[in-house]
Parts: C-alpha cells; structure tokens; sequence
C-alpha cells in the first residue's frame, strides 16, 4: 500500500519540479534567442548555402519549442493537486532526461554539425513522451481514492 505521503504532492517535490521548470525554461528562452540573433553569422562563417542553412534552424526551432513546451509541462506538474508522488517524480525524471536529450541533441547537430547526433534525438524524444504519460497513473491513482 502506497503511505498517504506518496499519494499526496508535497510541498518539496513541487518546489523542486518548480526550480527545474525556471532553470529550464530561462535556459529554453536563452537558447532561443542565440537561434534568433546568432545562428544566422554562425551558418555564414561556415559558408552554409541557403537550404543547408534553412534546415539546420528548423531542427534548432524544432529544439527550444520542444525545450519550452516541456518547461511549461513542468510547472503544470508541479500545479497538480493530487496523485502519487513515486509517478511525478517518474514524469520529472523522464522530462528533464528527455528534454536535455532531445533538445540538446538537437542543439549539438546544429552548432556542430554533427549529423550522428540526430540518432540519439529519439531516445529523448520517447523520455518526454513517457513523462507526459506518467501523469495517466497520477490521475487513476488519485480518482480511486
């Protein structure tokens, strides 16, 4: 049997959820702007044509949108009133695992032109996928309570 401390968020777990959301998301938007004002002289120092040029930003949006939904995802968790506190640290772990492998992975193939990068962005991207779904066990567990 689950102890009413595992059903219930404490006041810690969110604070913390809470923390990596803002250190996340101040780190989401950070990157963001250096996609919008630096990306642009950096594919121009290395003499990138246009298209090349076009999709490597596309994969470096395609990161801090991820990055960003996934920060908001975070503070939402921390929001929930109710479920077991072993599936939000689940979602947590899962979401911080999977964004700094999914977005970063991104982010590296862009600055460094490392296309074998892209092979490890799914492994992120199936984390974040399981961090959004730990919060289905949250919500049965909470409803047969």
């Amino acid at each position: 049997m689950n102890s009413e401390a595992d059903t219930k968020t404490t006041p810690l777990l969110s604070r913390q959820i809470v923390i990596a959301a803002a250190i996340t998301g101040a780190l989401g938007i950070t990157i963001g702007a250096f996609g919008a004002h630096g990306l642009e002289s950096l594919f121009d120092s290395r003499g990138y044509d246009a298209d090349f040029a076009a999709k490597r930003a596309s994969q470096f949006e395609v990161g801090v949108r991820y990055h960003l939904i996934q920060s908001a995802m975070l503070l939402a968790l921390a929001a929930i009133p109710f479920g077991a506190q072993r599936w939000r640290r689940w979602s947590l772990r899962l979401g911080l695992v999977g964004q700094t492998v999914f977005c970063g992975s991104l982010y590296l193939l862009v600055l460094t032109d490392t296309p074998i990068l892209g092979a490890v962005t799914p492994v992120g991207g199936v984390c974040l996928i399981f961090s959004w779904l730990m919060l289905l066990p949250m919500c049965w567990r909470s409803a047969a309570q």
